[in-house]
């Protein structure tokens, strides 16, 4: 797709619309105005007391239009008519597919969060409007912005200027599943390494602490995810675990998660080794309860495993348990989709996440005007909307909200849980509520100013032979969160 930009220097709106629509194609910028197969051209005219502003796409045979006059009023002006570009190529693109995504230009990754900061400054009504109005967010997910939303504040408000959250980081699973994107090593490659990498994340857990004690930081909440942290036998679970309670403040931990993730990982010894550790709260992820679908997509458990894994933790005493799914997999079919989420109510964990897949593979889309990426989009928005309707029923709210760059149909992940089991970590983690110390492979240090807004992240090596051969200089990194609340006092 070639983009030509006249009379204006925007790209960032533009460019991520038509990523929406195009997901996987490259844009090449051009000079060259003349109207031509895949290309997008957008024209800003500056008038006296304002700017006349033109979209136009050019794409499968197709064409389409959109302009907008609009008036200078406020400091925003540059800002405003960038968004209305992108919102006038909306305009065309939705001509030519006959496709409005229900979250319309709508791109960031914390749509609560934005929600949040309008109706601070609009009201919840003017908010609503704005979001319908100017970014062509639908009333449904208006609605779930504003439920979201409502829970976020409550959990957010729990936070201290000195609080932090710990996440520790295990990148392995037992085999790595098809549409996955994180960091993480199966561990049949990496089975070796583990040892050496439980070592080296108990020293930098302890020189963490060190510093966390130092700045007299409140520990909140932990999260132990990986990969699949039950990848670890139950012996290298409890050396992880022991280092933890022997290095960190745990007095005023609020919640403390381990991702048991894989139901082919675990096992009634690691249960009761977490169960042990004091862990308030475990993640057991079927993704899916379509038996055809998990053996397409890489997972080598059934959906009677995941079911007895649940069953397990329940025995063993566990009594906050979080289901993750999966709506847009490979294989899976609407009434397939709507087992798995009756399946799941039957089981009554306190939470459900519902992921939307994000999309790793080129683009489908074909060059005889076929859009077969949006028929996956639709049946997705199917899947979702019909979760949330049974969660809700079920007074499974949803709690927290993110959503991924090139996420089938544009859609959203979401947390629902009964009241009182919100997973605060996930609030504080989108949030960015406060300070995320961070250890482990492709772990990031994420650290909040406390009393304001900014932001710094501290990385640490994404694979686990790098964390462990570098392990000094990633030592060395950590001593920049000194120097951030020298700069950044608590008051």
């Amino acid at each position: 797709m070639k983009l030509c930009n006249v009379g204006h220097d925007f790209h960032y709106e533009i460019e991520k619309l038509i990523r929406l629509y195009l997901p996987f194609e490259k844009i090449e910028n051009t000079d060259d105005e003349n109207k031509e197969e895949r290309k997008a051209i957008c024209v800003m005219e500056r008038k006296e007391n304002g700017a006349f502003l033109k979209s136009s796409l050019f794409l499968n045979g197709k064409s389409s239009y959109h302009n907008e006059y609009f008036e200078e009023s406020d400091k925003n002006f540059k800002r405003d008519c960038e968004i209305i570009l992108a919102k006038n190529l909306y305009y065309c693109f939705a001509d030519i597919t006959n496709y409005c995504p229900e979250w319309g230009i709508l791109t960031g990754i914390r749509p609560a969060r934005l929600f949040s900061k309008e109706v601070a400054e609009l009201g919840l009504k003017n908010a609503k409007k704005h979001f319908a109005d100017n970014f062509k967010v639908s009333d449904n997910k208006i609605s779930l912005c504003e439920k979201t939303y409502i829970s976020e504040e409550k959990i957010v408000s729990l936070s201290y200027p000195e609080s932090f959250s710990l996440y520790i980081s295990i990148p392995f699973c037992p085999s790595r599943c098809s549409y996955c994107s994180f960091v993480s090593h199966s561990v049949d490659k990496a089975f070796d390494m583990i040892p050496e990498y439980v070592d080296y994340l108990c020293l930098e857990m302890e020189k963490t602490a060190l510093i966390a004690k130092r700045l007299n930081l409140r520990l909140e909440t932990v999260y132990m995810g990986g990969g699949t942290p039950t990848t670890l036998s139950s012996e290298q679970l409890k050396k992880v675990f022991s280092k933890l309670h022997e290095c960190f403040d745990m007095s005023n931990i609020k919640e403390f998660t381990v991702e048991a993730g894989r139901p082919d990982t675990i096992t009634k010894e690691k249960l009761q080794v977490i169960k042990a550790a004091a862990a308030t709260r475990i993640s057991i992820n079927p993704q899916t309860l379509n038996n055809d679908v998990l053996q397409l997509i890489g997972r080598k458990h059934t959906a009677k495993q995941a079911e007895d894994s649940y069953f397990l933790a329940r025995e063993i005493g566990f009594n906050n348990i979080n289901m993750d799914l999966i709506a847009g997999l490979p294989g899976d079919t609407f009434e397939s989709f709507v087992g798995t989420v009756e399946g799941v109510i039957a089981l009554s964990p306190e939470s459900v996440t519902v992921h939307s897949l994000s999309m790793k593979r080129a683009s489908f889309l074909t060059k005889n005007g076929e859009f077969p990426e949006i028929d996956m989009g639709k049946q997705a928005s199917k899947m979702v909307d019909y979760a949330r309707m049974r969660f809700e029923d079920c007074r499974i709210m949803p709690y927290y909200m993110y959503r991924q760059s090139k996420t089938v149909g544009n859609l959203e992940n979401v947390g629902y849980a009964k009241r009182g089991y919100e997973g605060l970590y996930n609030v504080y983690i989108m949030d960015e509520t406060h300070t995320i110390l961070a250890c482990g492979a492709s772990a990031v240090t994420k650290l909040k100013e406390p009393n304001g807004e900014y932001i710094e992240r501290i990385f640490n090596f994404k694979y686990p032979y790098e964390y462990i051969n570098r392990f000094d200089e990633q030592l060395e990194r950590k001593k920049a969160i000194l120097d951030f609340y020298e700069k950044y006092t608590i008051d």
